[in-house]
């Protein structure tokens, strides 16, 4: 009995230090065969292993639990080891090596940095991380070096200014991890995609990227596509990757047979609901130059109209790859084109070709324009979340579906298109002619008989009009009848009036059912007219954050034009900030917590949202406050969406608020994430100092905002600019920071200011932050107004001049 016990004493712990698990990998303990490091939430685990009982051993990284073992990261992909003494070690200065038993290194992480000392520990993310012991900071990452599989946050990425890239590299087979023929990467070009390489060859292609898809994959739904995200700043970097939300494990990996699959665990199975290339038409170029690809079952090559097969034998046979010639050739001369001798034939459902180029372009009408007078462009397309591709070359890889895809314009001969395209215009215009006759004395004829209905009829088609043009945008938008919103307000009395903007009145109501509102009646006066109202309506009905105004519905009677809004306990900003009593209410802790959630709520416009949004009119009495005093951004009537994250648009009408308006939406209309930045900048500034930007203008020392702002930073790190009545409930450094990073959202050039994301990195982390220059860019006192009639600011309905200093 004595010696059962002994050995089953024995054996337990026998096993127990045979597997082992560390927590972290040091100096004092290298990772051995048998033993394992774990991330925290039990989801990955790093250690030795082997295929097939194969004495061949790699060090990797796995799904923890799951049989068979599935692999996501392996170090050692080339040179694995086969000594059961073999371990893996990390030096002081944080590198990793691997040892095939006593001295013998078959593989390390790369570069050193001088430290105190490191250590190695898996996150639960699934990225082996080697820090820094005094400082936290991180020396290596697995992610870093991909292999065959992209986990959640691990991202394939591209900067052309430093040279980085990463990919996925396929294995050579299922039992050999070492690289095989296949590599997937992003693409440097605007917009992206993703491609697959094999070897030096295209295997597939993604289509350029369209928030929130592929081009190339028209029928990804919201399931599929709500994971991936695609960030692109124009001509510098780029990064692709995607985030699980449900606690189901999941990766991308690209197959030896050069597949890109996403699986993701259901139960004791793995589901695999996309794949790439699914069929032989995504596989590169399966029909040649201008041969279309249908997605059918078999697979099947057709010509562009206008094109005929370059080999019909070839054609006949089955080997498509050859492509298509063009019947008859363009006529073009010199650097454009007679319209009579050209033009487009449209083709629905169709995967973007190879090889485009974005072209500046403001819509449909435009990019066609650009691609007629160019003799080199042979199509164009104008795809909604990328805008104008055009492409002057041979157009190749081309898909057609049977539902979803884009709409492509061939370049073809005047001959192809069918019929003589005067005499087509001649005789729609003599018909429309005679139909207009027509209906206008047909109209003369009833116009009594409904005189005296016209007021009643011309107020409900109104209301239908307006109806029908949102619908299409926004699906289940409340509309209320003028009577609930009148009731509720009290007939919009002034006890009810909530303050008055550039646009109009803001009024407090209460419905029936004891919910309180807000009413934003826009006056017929206020220059807020159907574009701006549908843009609001559209725009903020999208937009879900905590940290933005949320919108009810709408009530569209007459001239009447109402907004209603969920109801602001504490109204805006301004309320507080630039009241004599009511600014100490909000001290320190509270006026950061409030700069960090409008940053937070800029960057779900800029980034986060289904929509880019840049705002254009960000200022103090447009962020509202909850019960809680927390801010949310309000007031979309200016917005516009764009594509990117470094996009630039222009327009002839400047509008905005003096002093929030950046120097280059100012002077020549070109706005941007940056001129969003800018205004932050400006709000920034006048939170910390509890002064208007308008009024401090106006001050004795005849001095800007902005200038205090600088000298104060200059002469002792900002601190004196902060409000001096909530003085004693500041950290100075955090004061500091603020005015500084007020500073470097206001620099002149849009390239010195920061992108949103380093923005609340900015605000939320104790990182180093760049110096900022001297603004230049100040708006002088009213005795100046004079000098300048062509800018208008539509809130305050001001004329000003602006000029740099």
């Amino acid at each position: 009995m004595e010696k059962s016990i002994v050995l089953f004493v024995y054996l337990f712990l026998f096993t127990i230090f045979s597997s082992f698990s560390f927590a972290e990998i040091t100096t004092e303990s290298p990772l051995s065969v048998g033993q394992t490091l774990s991330s925290s939430n039990g989801v990955y685990e790093l250690g030795f292993f082997s295929f097939n009982n194969s004495q061949n051993k790699y060090v990797g990284i796995w799904f923890k639990g799951i049989i068979p073992k599935v692999v996501v990261w392996v170090a050692n992909r080339e040179s694995p080891v086969v000594d059961s003494s073999a371990y893996l070690s990390i030096t002081i200065n944080g590198s990793l090596l691997l040892f095939n038993g006593k001295d013998s290194l078959v593989w390390s992480s790369g570069g050193t940095s001088t430290s105190n000392g490191s250590r190695a520990k898996l996150s639960d993310k699934g990225n082996l991380i080697v820090t820094e012991n005094v400082s936290g900071n991180t020396i290596w990452e697995s992610f870093e070096e991909l292999g065959d599989t992209l986990l959640p946050s691990s991202p394939l990425m591209y900067n052309l200014a430093t040279g980085k890239k990463r990919v996925l590299t396929s294995w050579k087979s299922q039992n050999d991890p070492s690289p095989g023929n296949f590599l997937a990467q992003i693409t440097p070009q605007e917009p992206s995609q993703l491609i697959t390489m094999n070897g030096s060859t295209r295997y597939y292609r993604s289509g350029p990227w369209a928030y929130p898809k592929f081009t190339g994959t028209p029928l990804m739904d919201d399931t599929l596509a709500s994971p991936f995200s695609f960030q692109q700043d124009a001509n510098v970097s780029g990064s692709f990757s995607y985030e699980d939300r449900s606690s189901q494990l999941s990766s991308v990996v690209l197959t030896p047979e050069g597949s890109l699959k996403r699986f993701r665990r259901s139960g004791a199975d793995w589901e695999v609901p996309f794949k790439a290339p699914a069929n032989l038409c995504e596989v590169y170029g399966a029909c040649g130059p201008f041969g279309l690809c249908v997605s059918s079952v078999p697979l099947k090559c057709k010509c562009f109209k206008g094109f005929v097969p370059k080999s019909t034998d070839e054609w006949r046979k089955g080997n498509w790859t050859g492509g298509c010639g063009r019947r008859t050739e363009l006529f073009c001369h010199g650097n454009s084109t007679s319209k009579s001798a050209n033009g487009f034939h449209p083709v629905p459902n169709i995967k973007p070709p190879d090889f485009y180029k974005f072209v500046s372009s403001v819509d449909i009408e435009a990019c066609r324009q650009s691609c007629l007078h160019n003799c080199s462009c042979l199509a164009f397309a104008y795809i909604s979340g990328i805008g104008c591709l055009v492409w002057n070359q041979e157009l190749i890889d081309i898909m057609q579906f049977s539902e979803g895809g884009e709409l492509l314009f061939i370049r073809l001969a005047s001959s192809e298109l069918g019929g003589n395209i005067n005499k087509k215009i001649i005789a729609a215009s003599v018909v429309s002619l005679s139909l207009f006759v027509l209906l206008c004395s047909a109209a003369f004829c009833f116009w009594r008989y409904r005189l005296k209905h016209i007021a009643m009829i011309s107020k409900e088609a109104s209301r239908d009009a307006w109806r029908k043009g949102l619908k299409p945008h926004v699906s289940g938008l409340n509309f209320f009848d003028m009577n609930t919103i009148q009731t509720a307000t009290n007939n919009f009395s002034l006890s009810n009036k909530l303050g008055q903007g550039g646009f109009g009145s803001v009024y407090k109501g209460k419905l029936q059912d004891g919910k309180e509102i807000a009413v934003k009646r826009l006056s017929s006066s206020s220059g807020q007219g159907k574009e701006e109202f549908m843009n609001e309506i559209v725009l903020i009905s999208k937009l879900q954050h905590n940290n933005l105004v949320r919108i009810l519905g709408c009530c569209i009677e007459g001239e009447e034009k109402l907004l209603i809004y969920e109801f602001m306990l504490n109204k805006s900003l301004d309320n507080f900030l630039f009241d004599s009593r009511k600014r100490i209410e909000i001290g320190w802790p509270k006026r950061f917590n409030i700069i960090q959630g409008i940053a937070r709520g800029l960057l779900y416009l800029h980034r986060d949202s289904r929509l880019r949004v840049i705002h254009r009119d960000l200022k103090v009495s447009n962020i509202l406050l909850d019960e809680k005093m927390n801010p949310k951004i309000s007031d979309f009537g200016l917005a516009r969406m764009y594509q990117g994250t470094e996009y630039q648009n222009n327009t002839r009408r400047v509008v905005g608020t003096l002093g929030y308006m950046s120097p280059e939406y100012a002077w020549t209309g070109t706005f941007s994430e940056k001129s969003d930045i800018y205004s932050f900048g400006v709000l920034l500034l006048e939170i910390i100092s509890g002064e208007k930007i308008s009024r401090f203008i106006n001050g004795e020392e005849g001095k800007t905002l902005l200038s205090y702002a600088w000298e104060s930073w200059c002469e002792n790190g900002g601190i004196d600019l902060l409000d001096q009545d909530v003085a004693d409930s500041c950290n100075p450094s955090e004061v500091g920071r603020c005015v500084q990073i007020g500073l470097i959202c206001v620099q002149h050039q849009p390239a010195g200011r920061p992108n949103t994301l380093a923005l609340l990195s900015m605000l939320t982390t104790t990182s180093d932050l760049p110096l900022p220059t001297q603004p230049t860019f100040v708006v002088h006192s009213r005795d100046e107004e004079s000098m300048s009639k062509d800018l208008m600011t539509v809130n305050e309905m001001t004329l000003s001049v602006i000029l740099g200093r």
